[in-house]
Parts: structure tokens; sequence; C-alpha cells
């Protein structure tokens, strides 16, 4: 880009925005604004539809806890490391008054089959438009292989009784995570 000296100030010239960039990180899908949503705050409201393809509300949960963990896809091997720890804790999560619900952007169909293969005991919501995952903030500019792409980015949120974010747990490690998340409920 040019620059030119105005006056004692510096500006520099503009490429229109009508113009195509033939740069690469330029080319890059933009990301949609991330939200940050903290500790104290009200938690989204959502209606997704689970393994079964019944509408599950978090306001039916009310009264409850609720322990909202979105992971990025169906049947991987670190997804289904996590599932199968909340589905192998099911009882001890239940005992303190929570419940779970796995969140993906996979189909009703792909929640179906995961859900068969491992037995797991807690529903599957698909948020295959993606509208959950961008209210919670967890749909992020992710990087495999040098390779720049949008995906989920594994967290938890601990959703009190009365609909309020009680914990984030932010880029979860699946190895301990269902230890954190029963600490938390204790």
């Amino acid at each position: 880009m040019k620059t030119s000296k105005q006056a004692g100030t510096k500006t520099k010239a503009v490429r229109p925005s009508h113009t195509k960039s033939t740069s690469p990180r330029e080319k890059a899908t933009p990301s949609p604004r991330v939200i940050e949503l903290k500790v104290g705050q009200r938690a989204p409201a959502f209606s997704l539809p689970d393994e079964k393809g019944k509408a599950v509300r978090l306001a039916d949960c009310r009264g409850k806890k609720v322990i909202l963990y979105f992971y990025p896809k169906d049947d991987t091997s670190g997804c289904t490391k996590e599932a199968c720890a909340f589905r192998d804790s099911i009882e001890e999560i239940q005992e303190n008054g929570a419940v779970v619900l796995g969140v993906s952007p996979d189909s009703v169909e792909s929640h179906k089959k995961f859900v068969g293969k491992y037995e797991l005991n807690f529903p599957l919501l698909s948020d295959a438009n993606k509208t959950v995952v961008q209210a919670y903030g967890v749909w992020k500019e992710k990087s495999m292989y040098g390779r720049k792409y949008m995906g989920v980015e594994r967290t938890t949120f601990v959703i009190d009784q009365h609909g309020k974010i009680e914990e984030i747990f932010r880029k979860v490690k699946v190895d301990g995570h269902i230890e954190e998340i029963l600490s938390e409920l204790d």
C-alpha cells in the first residue's frame, strides 16, 4: 500500500471494498462475532431435537442443574471418550440433582447411531443450524495441520436450577473432565 504525508500526518491508501483480495488470509471465511458468556449470566434459552427427534428445551430443566456440554463430532475418539465418561457417571450426576445434555452440530440420525452404539443414557441434541453453539460462543475458528476452519470448541457449562451459568469449562481436556464436573456438583 502507498502512504503519503499531508500536513504532518500519515495516511494509507485503502483498497476499495468492492475489489477482490488475492491474499489467502483474507479469503478465509470470516468468523461470526464470538459471544463470551460469563458465570452469573442467564444461560441462553434453546429448543433442540434429541436423538429421537423430540424437542428438548433448557426451560424444561428448570429446578435441576444442567451439565450442558458441547462437543465437535459424534463417534470420534475424544468425543466418544467424553460421552462414555458422562454415561458411566450418570448416577452420581443425578444424585446431585443434575441432568446431562450433549450438543453438537451433528444430525438427529447421527446422534441416534452414536447413542445406540455406546448405550448413552442421556440426550444428545442436534444443533444442525449452529444457532445454539453460536449463542453459547463455542463455534470458533480452529486450526489443524495449518488449515483453518470453523468448529465447536469443546466446552461445558454448569447451569444452576434457576437457569444461570454457575461454571464454565473452556477448551476441555477429556481426561479428568468428569472429575472436574463431579467436584463442581459436590
